[in-house]
């Protein structure tokens, strides 16, 4: 299982779903708890199954060649 769920976006699940999973405890909603613990547990794993047969990823990955010298509007590395 690799990790498709980058920081910031795992803090969002977790803080998104920790509500999720209060305000169905308060309304009794069972499908509002579960889809809020199933939130949380993205972001404990960092692993989203929908993201991953998307092909997508919030991972931060390499930054790019930023040590580029322009002259005459064409770069240079």
């Amino acid at each position: 299982m690799k990790k498709n769920v980058g920081d910031l976006d795992a803090m969002v699940r977790i803080g998104g779903g920790l509500f999720l999973l209060g305000l169905g405890i308060t309304e009794d909603s069972k499908s509002m708890m579960a889809f809020g613990s199933w939130k949380v547990a993205e972001g404990i794993t960092r692993f989203c199954p929908a993201m991953y047969f998307l092909g997508l990823s919030t991972q931060e990955g390499p930054l790019p060649n930023r040590n580029l010298v322009y002259r005459n509007g064409k770069a240079k590395g």
